[in-house]
């Protein structure tokens, strides 16, 4: 670490270049982990759910940004999913 300084002090013009990265990492690491644990679309154990699209709540948007989204559902897919239950 302490040669890490160093090289920093000795190379100035690497002190941008080094926030940068470390801004981009950390913006990386934080949006993973956003989406790791608010988003119902990102499964981490497949063998308690093997079938985790069926607990998805349609009416709530799944992307990071909807404009004008609307759903509505199938009979004919409500009916089927009623009857194979």
């Amino acid at each position: 670490m302490s040669g890490f300084i160093q090289l920093l002090k000795k190379r100035k013009e690497l002190i941008p270049l080094v926030g940068f990265m470390a801004f981009a990492a950390t913006g990386a690491a934080s949006f993973s982990l956003y989406f790791l644990f608010t988003k119902s679309d990102v499964i981490l154990n497949k063998t308690d759910n093997p079938e985790p699209w069926e607990r998805l709540d349609p009416s709530k948007p799944q992307k990071l940004l909807t404009i004008n989204q609307q759903w509505k559902p199938v009979e004919t897919l409500e009916m089927v999913k009623s009857m194979t239950k």
